[in-house]
């Protein structure tokens, strides 16, 4: 037994024997009784023959309506972070849920659906405005920049959901249960208590209160702390067992089959951009033309990741037309942007090109350590985590590569590796890369664009 253990099998021992101690000190079985006399009547309750259907009738109505309310608050919560109007719609319903008493809702509930539901209402009551509260704040938490690289990539829903959102949502949810489960059980008992239903736990805790049998309800109300603790223990593993599921990306995105047709050009003709009175972008222009590749300079702060956010949909243009660009985009952004918990493959995979592990593999070869690509990308050194977001976008087989400093933190010879990798592997599509370095220039073999000066080319 490992120290902690036993520091708390000595801590519960302690209190075991000034349990008993107190209970010898008041000499009245009425008033006081002992772990022991508890033992022996838990016991005697335990092998009489309703115990069984006592503590199942009771299971069943409080753990149903636990996962209803549960399931139901996943389901209005989801909605109602997707549409504004149904989390203003629900706000009173929910701010009222919290504020009345539970004793409130157990003479109402008692008077409209009598005592054999009263437990599975109540236990819903309770549950529902957690669960709801917490899965709106831990969707509103997903992070915005990985929204971003999902619609640039046209990730489909369900890996957005398992890639995005499911890491936002779990502490939230994981909070909340904590709370929500105890809670769950004793307003549950506490609404049999009141109503009385029969073969209940509350029943038993209400007849042994009547025939003062002290002894009897101290063993009830234990029976109903270990079903309490076994069963939030049950659901809480279940919970993080799913939050720490991590299954590869499904095949496929939002633009169905990949298909590598393209416009000719790509027209930006006089676009403006501006955030409040700063003027980011004005009047640039520029024609690329389909397989070729241009690398964009100009001086930090002068706006070359805002045309790029303007010029893949993320953000709205105030004048000028974009025209041309064809659906699929693969994109390295200025931040790494990857899933943190997951591995290099998988991030690869988010990309939407191929679904096959092994073929990934070979490929991340190339320009990564093979031992980095199961590890969660976090393990991962800056060059590293790089190098996935450029793979990424290269295996996305997108028509259409945007590299906002893809070399950023890779030093000369991962630079021109990596480079090189990116060369051999562009297949004819056509390439724009951002970047702060002349060297660029010749090392992808690129048409020089100056963003400043507006160059149409």
């Amino acid at each position: 037994m490992s120290h902690k253990k036993a520091e708390k099998a000595a801590i519960i021992l302690f209190w075991l024997i000034v349990w008993q101690a107190a209970a010898v000190g008041v000499d009245n079985r009425i008033l006081m009784v002992g772990p022991l006399q508890v033992l022996h009547a838990l016991l005697q309750s335990a092998v009489q023959p309703d115990f069984i259907r006592t503590v199942l009738t009771s299971f069943v109505r409080i753990g149903l309506g636990f996962f209803a309310a549960f399931f139901a608050g996943l389901l209005f919560g989801a909605v109602g972070s997707r549409f504004r109007i149904v989390e203003e719609i629900l706000e009173p319903v929910i701010q009222t849920l919290k504020s009345i008493p539970v004793a409130s809702f157990v003479v109402l509930l008692l008077i409209w659906f009598g005592s054999g539901r009263l437990s599975f209402c109540i236990s819903f009551l309770i549950v529902f405005p957690n669960v709801y509260v917490n899965t709106i704040a831990g969707l509103k938490s997903a992070d915005s920049d990985l929204l971003e690289m999902a619609q640039v990539f046209g990730m489909s829903r369900r890996n957005r959901f398992f890639y995005i959102y499911r890491p936002a949502l779990m502490p939230y949810l994981e909070s909340c249960l904590k709370i929500s489960l105890g809670m769950c059980w004793k307003s549950g008992v506490a609404a049999e208590v009141i109503g009385l239903p029969d073969h209940s736990l509350g029943e038993r805790l209400y007849m042994s209160k009547i025939y003062l049998d002290t002894a009897g309800l101290f063993a009830w109300t234990l029976t109903v702390i270990l079903i309490s603790f076994l069963f939030e223990k049950a659901v809480l593993r279940l919970v993080r067992l799913y939050g720490e599921w991590k299954p590869y990306p499904a095949a496929g995105t939002v633009h169905g089959e990949i298909q590598f047709v393209q416009s000719d050009q790509i027209v930006i003709s006089r676009l403006s951009k501006a955030y409040g009175d700063r003027r980011i972008l004005q009047d640039c222009c520029m024609t690329m033309e389909a397989g070729q590749r241009y690398v964009l300079m100009a001086p930090s702060g002068a706006g070359k990741t805002t045309f790029l956010k303007v010029l893949t949909g993320l953000d709205g243009a105030d004048m000028g037309t974009i025209t041309g660009v064809p659906k699929r985009v693969g994109m390295v952004f200025q931040e790494d942007r990857l899933c943190e918990s997951y591995n290099a493959v998988c991030n690869i995979m988010l990309g939407g090109g191929s679904s096959r592990v092994e073929q990934i593999r070979r490929e991340a070869a190339g320009i990564l350590p093979a031992d980095c690509l199961d590890k969660p990308v976090r393990e991962l050194s800056g060059g590293m985590r790089r190098r996935v977001a450029l793979l990424r976008a290269v295996l996305s087989e997108a028509e259409l590569l945007i590299l906002d400093e893809p070399f950023a933190g890779l030093d000369e010879e991962n630079r021109e590796r990596t480079a090189a990798y990116l060369m051999d592997n562009l297949g004819g599509r056509t390439l724009l890369v951002t970047t702060h370095r002349e060297e660029d220039v010749q090392l992808l073999q690129g048409v020089k664009v100056l963003l400043a000066f507006c160059e149409s080319l």
